[in-house]
């Protein structure tokens, strides 16, 4: 099992992440992400879907239309976990890719 980041963790964690917010209630991360279209959203969540299914850590998230609200957590560990944050860099990546690609979200 993986643990859980201790308060000094989880703030260090979140310093090197930008635009994710800690959800206190779900010992959370959360970002939201807002593309061109339907088709760049859903292009961004499949390379997050491959992602997550190598890392075996799968994200809770919603998609409306051009937007994607992504939820990091890990469940067995009762909240945030170091997976959580490698998940959210990698996410990351990815919208830092299609933002350059396509001269920013």
């Amino acid at each position: 099992m993986v643990a859980k980041l201790n308060m000094q963790q989880r703030e260090e964690a979140l310093a090197g992440l930008d635009g994710w917010d800690w959800d206190v209630k779900r010992d959370a991360i959360a970002r939201a992400f807002t593309f061109r279209d339907f088709s760049e959203a859903f292009a961004f969540m499949t390379r997050v879907a491959i992602a997550a299914e190598k890392a075996d850590h799968h994200p809770e998230w919603s998609n409306v239309y051009n937007r994607v609200y992504i939820l990091l957590t890990t469940h067995e560990a009762g909240g945030l976990t170091q997976r959580d944050i490698a998940l959210a860099k990698t996410i990351d990546t990815f919208a830092a890719a299609l933002a350059q690609r396509d001269g920013g979200l």
